[in-house]
């Protein structure tokens, strides 16, 4: 049985102990919440059942639980340069045995250890059985889509928590990576040259989405444009800037048309 007040609680608990006051951890607090929202919202629109939507809300409560570890040892979210905050993740749920404390039956364990560690990875490892392929594709989506969100607001608020704008707004985006947009691909974090590499890749979360409920929540809160923003005002940067919005929203609109 899942209770999702009680693991929700759990997990309130659990942040506790680490620095509210740094920016890094007040926004993953508010991102892991604002995911589990968005990986509900995916669950009812693929009108899954009770125990299926509950299971896809804990796993999106659990997603990021690597990630205050991550901010308090090495006070960055940059996988990179730290540790795999994915792999951090499912030790602590797992070797650490802090999973108990979020739900105490154990038949969902393997599909929530799978989602939480390839939330992030490039591509889901083959083999899954099909619902925990499923709850993967909710989490990786629902993640995608806050972060978006996350960085409207790192913008707008001129936090700059995530990335230094004025500085990236000075570098042009590799061959590379804008060959890759242009063919609707993500491309490896090995590929990126410099920080706007790494933005732009995240712009191109959109063409690994599995289902249309993001996609939908991206277009109808303007994100890409609000995303971009920051980065556009440079002469340098100006055209492939709006190539990449171009590109972006024809992506968006085919697949909503598609319904798929």
């Amino acid at each position: 049985m899942i209770d999702i007040k009680k693991a929700q609680n759990a997990f309130t608990e659990y942040v506790k102990p680490y620095d509210i006051t740094n920016e890094k951890i007040e926004l993953k607090i508010k991102h892991t919440f604002k995911t589990v929202e968005i990986a509900k919202k995916i669950a009812k629109d693929l009108e899954l059942n009770e125990e299926q939507c509950e299971l896809a809300q804990l796993i999106s409560l659990l997603h990021d639980i690597g990630r205050f570890e991550q901010v308090r040892i090495y006070n960055t979210f940059i996988d990179r340069d730290s540790i795999d905050h994915a792999n951090l993740g499912v030790k602590i749920l797992f070797e650490d045995n802090q999973i108990r404390k979020f739900i105490t039956d154990t038949k969902y364990d393997n599909i929530i250890y799978k989602a939480v560690k390839n939330h992030n990875k490039f591509k889901i490892e083959d083999g899954l059985e099909e619902e925990t392929l499923l709850q993967c594709k909710i989490v990786r989506d629902a993640d995608k889509t806050d972060i978006f969100a996350r960085f409207v607001e790192d913008i707008e608020k001129e936090k700059n928590v995530l990335y230094d704008y004025k500085e990236m707004s000075k570098q042009i985006v590799s061959p590379k990576i804008m060959e890759k947009f242009e063919q609707y691909e993500q491309a490896n974090r090995n590929e990126f040259r410099r920080d706007i590499d790494s933005y732009i890749n995240i712009i191109a979360f959109i063409f690994d989405y599995n289902f249309i409920t993001g996609l939908k929540i991206i277009k109808e809160n303007n994100y890409i444009e609000r995303t971009m923003q920051p980065i556009c005002i440079c002469n340098e940067t100006k055209d492939q800037m709006e190539k990449i919005i171009e590109i972006a929203n024809i992506y968006i609109n085919e697949r909503i048309k598609k319904g798929c």
